[in-house]
């Protein structure tokens, strides 16, 4: 090769490496590689083929004689047994007249009239253990083909086969990233029955929720930890929503996970992942939620019933950004903003040992204590209306409305399962009723004036002593039932792990039917 030619050369390598780095332009990529190969290696076609099950099929072809016959064209690995032993070898080969003579026959047979001692050459494509497919070279004349030209067009070989595994990786990514992002919004419409956290948020009455409204709009536009407090059901999960949606991380993946609703000896491969065998069961690598959530958010609901060696990693990643998935020794750097919540008072779990007092302080960089729905009673309105507008464009039934005496009513009620009690009950009144006004059933037990003569000994039971108290008498009345249709959980307007949490907190064991 002259120096010329080899000057050439180099530049076009810069070119076509450059021109890899665009994942999205594959097919320029190899066209480019043919073209700047045609200065180095003539040929008459020139192709890459692809591996599709047993097949190699045509997926770009250049030179005189590339026809619109030959894209697509697919070739049987069994029939070419030549080709099969460049892929398995990994090496380039110039085939001779000997090579087709017998039986194998030429790849392009039928398409093309090619003469007898025709120059070609096969050149395989892989990247690491891969096998991708082939870059074939034929020429009419005979014997153009040396040494020196098998390893030029295997360096582009090598490019080329890094680019389609590159932009096969970039747009399963894309995909994944879009299930993700997909999956979050369908999580938050069915936890919430709204399509979106600000607006609900926003249309609070309440004027002791408009101050936190004002304050989870100041803390959104930094970084801070926020760690959200209240009742079960009072909308942590969609305050957690609205803070993301306000923040500069909006576009960023909004991810959720209920540490409470995990076996211990799965919660640390939820969070961080797990490589292939890491543990019995781990047939495949997989990436963990803060993997996931890099760039955007994540959510811990249920913060104080994480195991405590979950809470040592957790706290190691919000002070330093890294962690190493369970069964690796390689470190993952990490961007993202931590969101928790909890029903229960942390400092109770920190005298007991349950929680670490340093990772709640890393959490509790900005406290926001949701109130339960008895408080912001003013908001029961704006809450129906904007379930019910959201139910109907789900499920396309309806319209459906609530009466003054019907709204009063539900003001009345102490409402122990807060908002998700709330839109429990009249999802359960939908359903019974296609459109127009509907009738609430609501227990009488539950009516703010039943409960308030409620005294022992003379003295005020405990929120905890009531709500034990009404726990057991809702799985009484279901036979012990907690999962699916008329279950106790569906009853309480609570998930079910988040019921069974609540369970094991009260003392209360899980009630056979016996009833």
């Amino acid at each position: 090769m002259s120096r010329t030619n080899f000057i050439d050369l180099t530049a076009d390598l810069k070119e076509i490496t450059a021109l890899a780095g665009h994942l999205t332009r594959v097919d320029d990529l190899i066209m480019n590689s043919l073209e700047y190969l045609a200065e180095v290696i003539p040929y008459d076609l020139a192709a890459v083929l692809e591996i599709s099950g047993d097949f190699l099929k045509v997926r770009v072809a250049r030179g005189p004689l590339a026809r619109k016959e030959i894209l697509n064209h697919r070739l049987a690995l069994s029939d070419f047994p030549t080709i099969r032993r460049v892929l398995e070898s990994r090496r380039a080969r110039i085939l001779t007249e000997n090579d087709h003579a017998g039986e194998e026959g030429d790849p392009y047979h039928g398409i093309l009239d090619l003469p007898d001692g025709h120059s070609c050459m096969v050149v395989p494509l892989f990247a690491g253990d891969r096998s991708i497919g082939v870059m074939t070279f034929d020429n009419r004349t005979c014997g153009l083909y040396d040494p020196e030209v098998i390893n030029i067009a295997s360096i582009y070989g090598q490019i080329i086969s890094l680019g389609i595994v590159a932009a096969e990786q970039a747009s399963l990514l894309s995909r994944y990233r879009r299930q993700v992002e997909a999956r979050n919004v369908l999580l938050a419409e069915e936890a919430t029955g709204f399509t979106d956290a600000r607006e609900l948020i926003e249309h609070t009455r309440s004027d002791a929720m408009r101050r936190i409204v004002a304050m989870a709009r100041q803390v959104a536009e930094t970084d801070a930890a926020v760690l959200i407090t209240g009742e079960t059901g009072t909308g942590k999960e969609v305050l957690a929503g609205a803070i993301h949606r306000w923040s500069r991380r909006s576009r960023q993946p909004f991810i959720t996970i209920n540490c409470a609703a995990l076996p211990e000896r799965l919660v640390e491969s939820e969070l961080f992942g797990h490589k292939k065998g890491a543990f019995t069961g781990a047939d495949a690598d997989r990436a963990g939620r803060f993997s996931i959530a890099n760039g955007g958010t994540l959510f811990l609901d249920e913060i104080g019933d994480l195991p405590l060696g979950a809470q040592a990693r957790l706290l190691r990643v919000l002070q330093e950004g890294t962690f190493e998935p369970l069964g690796s020794d390689r470190t993952v750097k990490v961007d993202v903003r931590i969101i928790a919540a909890t029903n229960v008072r942390l400092e109770d779990a920190i005298a007991k040992g349950a929680f670490r007092e340093d990772l709640f302080y890393r959490l509790n960089v900005f406290p926001v204590a949701l109130p339960p729905l008895r408080e912001r009673l003013e908001d029961i309105p704006v809450i129906a209306r904007d379930f019910l507008e959201s139910l109907r464009k789900r499920t396309g039934r309806g319209p459906w409305f609530l009466d003054e005496k019907t709204l009063e009513r539900l003001r009345e009620h102490s409402w122990p399962g807060n908002i998700r009690e709330l839109i429990n009950t009249l999802e359960r009144a939908a359903i019974l009723t296609p459109k127009g006004e509907l009738d609430i059933d609501l227990p009488a037990s539950g009516s703010r004036r039943a409960t308030a003569g409620l005294e022992v000994n003379g003295d005020w039971p405990t929120l905890e002593t009531m709500e034990r108290e009404y726990i057991l008498k809702v799985l009484k009345k279901v036979n012990g039932k907690i999962y699916g249709p008329g279950g106790a959980a569906e009853i309480l307007g609570l998930k079910p792990s988040t019921l069974q949490s609540r369970m094991a907190k009260l003392g209360i064991r899980r009630i056979k039917k016996q009833f």
